[in-house]
């Protein structure tokens, strides 16, 4: 039997990576021009139902004066705003380094939350910043001990209550990529455990991915600074047996089921 109607529907955001800056040819990256996406991707979004909208990290590139700019334009959204920081949100002047949780009216660095009986849960992957593994590059992280037994309890507690949980960070867990979170497989391995997560959501690797380790699937969103004009977004629809990803612009449509 297929389910026709959503528990809910969700808006998702990756790597606008904003400056006022010129662009990075080389890698295709329009810095100035992610404003404008960013406006034509929430006249979009206000029009649908939906719970929250999501951004996966990275709002800015650089400087910390890029985040008023880019804020201004979220003060558009209709919808309720869950914001997280990537790598690029740390490259600010060292003073600001501590006030950039505060910047995005996080409640806590990781937090969950709960819509429509399901458990989202945020986890920050820049807690930790520099460890020798292949994927130890200057624009990865990890999460350390303490985060990692609160995400344990969190999905214990999930799956005590009988809810499914989905999971959101900026860096990818799966599959394996120079750009995944270092200590990666840590948390594949517990998802896998736990049984209940039915997706992990990142940004990050700009040029995305997709993959399914255990019951979990792991969905990198491509980064909306790439490109000189094409966009990229999604809105995410949970059904009982699987979840649709509804892509725009450059992101993929995907039908994946539980």
């Amino acid at each position: 039997m297929t389910h026709t109607t959503p528990i809910l529907r969700f808006g998702v955001l990756a790597d606008r990576q904003y400056a006022d800056a010129e662009p990075w040819l080389l890698l295709d990256r329009h810095y100035r021009n992610s404003l404008k996406k960013l406006q034509d991707a929430i006249a979009v979004l206000n029009a649908e139902d939906l719970a929250f909208v999501v951004t996966l990290g990275d709002l800015i590139d650089r400087d910390w004066q890029s985040f008023g700019p880019v804020l201004e334009v979220y003060r558009t959204l209709r919808h309720e705003s869950i914001l997280l920081p990537g790598n690029h949100d740390f490259s600010v002047a060292p003073e600001w380094l501590g006030e950039v949780h505060a910047r995005l009216k996080m409640p806590h660095a990781w937090h969950h939350f709960a819509r429509g009986g399901i458990r989202f849960v945020v986890i920050d992957g820049n807690e930790v910043a520099a460890e020798g593994k292949p994927n130890a590059k200057q624009w990865n992280g990890g999460i350390g001990a303490q985060q990692f037994a609160w995400l344990t309890e969190v999905l214990s507690e999930a799956k005590k209550a009988g809810e499914k949980v989905i999971v959101f960070g900026h860096y990818p867990l799966y599959p394996e990529n120079e750009h995944n979170l270092w200590g990666a497989e840590r948390l594949t391995e517990l998802f896998a455990r736990s049984g209940n997560v039915l997706a992990y959501l990142n940004g990050h690797n700009h040029a995305g991915n997709l993959g399914r380790h255990g019951s979990t699937w792991y969905v990198n969103f491509k980064g909306m600074v790439d490109t000189e004009h094409e966009n990229t977004f999604a809105v995410a629809e949970v059904f009982q047996d699987r979840i649709e990803i509804i892509g725009y612009g450059r992101k993929e449509s995907r039908t994946l089921p539980l």
